[in-house]
């Protein structure tokens, strides 16, 4: 699954340039994305510095999630002179500037264009630090570094910036959920093999106060799915079973969520690492971790493409307001210095993943930012500017809660993953 998958849904244009069908193969992304996911592999690190309430957080995060998920579509309905409800807008943009009109009609797209590109890119540096870190624990007796296993997958990646569309891309999205989840049952089979031996004395009732607001971002962030439920809800067949959809999805999350994190913490304890899978055997670790990597490089195009998207319209395409000409000739091909930004976009996530590699606290530092905001924030002050004299005051009081209690979360998550990083980079300094 991609956190944000959503260049296309966002600016609601899915039909722009994959058709109507953009809506269909996005339904089992959704699945995808809230279920399993590359992300899922942090959640046992969660568990680490948050213990019970870490495992709380898990379901917290579903319901709270589902919840803005449908708020936020609800914001897309107005009702019309008829008494009808019908669907006004189209995309989280849509919503977005029509909360800041009409003194400023695109303030809100922007802010939610620049929080979509962060949590993108972020995605696609977070793929390229898996990868390194995956290959370099699988293969520690050979002479390479983390940071040369990134850079030999930003190799294999650069061909990314030449893409023109999604549709072979998407092909293997089936592939790489079905090879996630038989990597999730091989991890908790050998979970499950060293029961006798699980700590459950070492899950805490008590927190790390210091590292658990990381642990708070990093399960916000393997939730989020919010960016192109718009597009996703346009495009279904039968738009009244959203809600149905979001129910069952969001359930799934949180009982395989929360049984991965515990029954992979509780084999390792103190010991569980960034990415759960370093914790395996060097015999089981190698194949796991290979399918892992794999499935990460196939990933990365989703988040890059779609990044590419956002960035394109908001710059170069998007009329009398772009600040750019646009990067694509008459013929519809692209042009040279169009490529070489996409080539240099590749290179920055490489960048970004040598000089951060931190799968932990880079997902805990997006998950606060641009995570909270896009699940937590956005939806429930769109949902009380846009409907607030039809909310009921159940609804008012839910969606007050959730903007103040995501907003602390955020700040003290983004600062926590902050100093997190300042004092790994000492470390590494020292060493």
């Amino acid at each position: 699954g991609v956190p944000g998958s959503g260049g296309l849904g966002v600016q609601g244009g899915a039909e722009d340039r994959e058709g109507r069908d953009w809506g269909k193969t996005r339904a089992p992304k959704l699945c995808s994305l809230v279920v399993g996911g590359m992300f899922v592999l942090g959640l046992p690190y969660a568990i680490l510095h948050g213990g019970y309430l870490g495992l709380f957080l898990i379901i917290f995060a579903a319901v709270v999630c589902c919840y803005t998920g449908k708020i936020l579509i609800a914001c897309l309905y107005e009702e019309n002179e008829d008494g009808e409800i019908v669907r006004v807008r189209d995309s989280y943009v849509d919503i977005a500037n029509a909360c800041c009109a009409p003194r400023f009609p695109t303030l809100g797209g922007r802010i939610v264009n620049v929080a979509q590109i962060i949590e993108l890119v972020m995605t696609c540096i977070l793929y390229v630090v898996v990868s390194g870190n995956l290959m370099y624990n699988s293969f520690p007796n050979l002479p390479v570094s983390q940071k040369s296993w990134s850079i030999i997958a930003t190799a294999v990646l650069l061909p990314c910036a030449f893409l023109k569309n999604l549709k072979a891309v998407s092909k293997f999205s089936l592939l790489c959920t079905l090879a996630h989840f038989v990597i999730n049952i091989l991890v908790i089979a050998y979970c499950l093999s060293r029961a006798r031996d699980w700590a459950w004395d070492k899950v805490k009732f008590y927190i790390d106060v210091k590292k658990f607001p990381i642990s708070i971002g990093i399960i916000v962030f393997s939730y989020t799915s919010q960016i192109f439920l718009p597009s996703l809800e346009g495009n279904m067949q039968n738009p009244k079973e959203f809600h149905c959809m979001m129910n069952w999805t969001h359930i799934a999350a949180c009982i395989l969520k929360g049984l991965f994190a515990l029954v992979a913490y509780l084999t390792w304890a103190d010991e569980t690492k960034e990415v759960i899978t370093d914790n395996l055997p060097s015999t089981i670790r190698a194949v796991v971790n290979i399918f892992l990597v794999a499935k990460a490089l196939l990933s990365y195009p989703l988040p890059f493409f779609a990044a590419v998207e956002v960035l394109e319209r908001s710059l170069f395409q998007d009329g009398n307001r772009a600040f750019f000409p646009n990067c694509y000739g008459g013929d519809g091909r692209l042009k040279s210095w169009g490529l070489t930004l996409r080539c240099a976009l590749v290179v920055f996530t490489l960048l970004m993943a040598i000089y951060v590699p931190h799968f932990a606290l880079l997902m805990g530092l997006t998950g606060s930012l641009t995570g909270a905001g896009l699940c937590f924030l956005l939806p429930s002050l769109f949902h009380l500017k846009l409907l607030w004299r039809k909310l009921l005051w159940h609804h008012v009081f839910f969606d007050v809660a959730i903007f103040v209690i995501g907003g602390i979360c955020s700040v003290s998550g983004f600062i926590h993953s902050l100093e997190g990083l300042i004092e790994a980079f000492r470390t590494n300094a020292e060493d």
